[in-house]
């Protein structure tokens, strides 16, 4: 049985949670249709907030 590619929005927030992480602006989204860009600056958000507390080392 072939394996299932996730869905494009949960890849979209974890891309943005990766260009977070990097230190990338959000500026760079490369996501054109409203709901993956929403999902793509929710994962950029939630990086950019536990660099913000410390949580990820660099």
């Amino acid at each position: 049985m072939k394996r299932q590619k996730r869905d494009k929005l949960s890849r979209a927030h974890a891309k943005g949670y990766q260009a977070g992480v990097a230190g990338r602006s959000k500026e760079n989204c490369p996501f054109q249709s409203s709901d993956a860009r929403s999902q793509w600056l929710g994962g950029w958000r939630e990086a950019v907030e536990d660099r913000s507390f410390g949580l990820l080392n660099r």
